[in-house]
């Protein structure tokens, strides 16, 4: 396949991981918003998706990480990130199906590192980056921003425990719009970077930018477009998870965890690390649920979240390695796997029509246990 037509494939594919990027993880600055009223379900996601938009032009440090330290650029070829692509996006299609806050970025990892495995060896991967940038931050941030949004939580009920409690939820809620939107912002910088970072890649690997290079301004303006059109359209149904399914969110716990996912976001970003903000938002979730009773948070729920971060990786790893194998036999092999992709995607959204989310009803009562896989799928 001519070098040309494949970054141009390349790069319309990144753009769409992005906008699946964006609806995907709209719940992460906007969910607990949403739930306790401080925003309007059209409003918030409104204001995620400028957000977003501006929060790409802030920063490069981590699209920089992602194009020149993850993978040897001179061990693989711009079919390769497509493979890896279509992995990220297979697998955050079906976690949005199933409503589950997983990650987006490890989803995108995961499908870059299986692609390369197949086309480059074991040696094309720096695994030691893998472990510093990618698994410890996994491991540590959701921890540790539950730890930070729990103690917050706790002190902030405890100051106003004196107080009318209308009047504090009233207080809490004008807060949030401020949380909430630091957030977006926070999100935008972060996630939006790591497409920048893959269409970076993509023009090294073709001899386009030189090694190292940053991502020119065109890439940075479509990467946020694309995650600011996704987060307009709203992830409604893992939205409605974070909202409604964790935990009995009020407007000091929602307040105490964007604030806390915020800073956690921020501070990654700043330090170059690809950061998963979907388990800094959910682990800050849980903390502030549990600091104003562990028994608030609904830990079925809990296990469901935690067991798809287990499986983001490795399952985006094997649909990437699998896509790989089958482009790297030539055009006729990109083809089979752009159309399969088309297809699994297109079935996903008919069956979510089925019983649909949207932002009339995402704030409607849910039952403590969410659906299995199969009862989705049945219904």
């Amino acid at each position: 396949m001519d070098g040309t037509w494949i970054v141009i494939v390349v790069v319309f594919t990144a753009l769409i991981f992005d906008f699946t990027n964006g609806f995907h993880d709209t719940a992460n600055a906007m969910a607990t918003s949403i739930a306790t009223g401080a925003f309007a379900p059209r409003t918030a996601v409104t204001i995620a998706a400028c957000l977003n938009l501006t929060g790409a032009f802030l920063s490069v440090q981590v699209a920089n990480t992602i194009s020149g330290g993850l993978v040897d650029e001179k061990l693989i070829s711009p079919v390769v990130i497509f493979a890896g692509l279509v992995g990220a996006i297979l697998w955050n299609l079906t976690t949005w199906f199933l409503g589950l806050p997983s990650s987006s970025s490890h989803a995108l990892f995961g499908g870059l590192i299986g692609a390369t495995w197949v086309a480059g060896g074991v040696g094309a991967i720096n695994f030691n980056a893998v472990l510093n940038k990618i698994v410890m931050p996994a491991l540590l941030a959701p921890v540790v921003a539950a730890l930070i949004a729990m103690i917050v939580t706790y002190f902030a009920l405890r100051v106003v425990a004196p107080a009318e409690p209308g009047g504090v939820n009233r207080g809490f809620r004008r807060g949030q719009r401020v949380s909430s939107s630091l957030l977006a912002l926070a999100h935008g910088t972060n996630d939006a970077q790591k497409t920048m970072g893959v269409i970076t890649l993509t023009l090294v690997t073709a001899g386009m930018l030189a090694p190292g290079s940053s991502p020119p301004r065109w890439v940075i303006l479509s990467a946020g477009l694309a995650i600011g059109l996704g987060t307009y359209v709203g992830g409604w149904r893992i939205i409605r998870t974070l909202g409604k399914r964790v935990s009995d969110i009020q407007p000091a716990q929602g307040f105490s965890a964007e604030t806390t996912s915020a800073a956690v976001i921020l501070s990654s970003t700043h330090l170059g690390l690809p950061l998963s903000t979907t388990q800094v938002c959910t682990g800050s979730i849980f903390g502030a649920g549990a600091g104003r009773r562990l028994a608030s948070v609904h830990w079925g729920i809990a296990g469901r979240i935690v067991l798809a971060w287990s499986f983001t990786l490795p399952s985006a790893a094997v649909v990437g390695a699998a896509a790989s194998w089958v482009a790297a036999t030539g055009p006729m092999g990109v083809i089979v796997v752009a159309v399969s992709g088309i297809a699994l995607s297109s079935g996903f959204y008919v069956a979510s029509r089925r019983n649909s989310v949207t932002a009339d009803n995402v704030n409607a009562e849910v039952p403590d246990v969410a659906p299995s896989p199969a009862a989705d799928l049945a219904a």
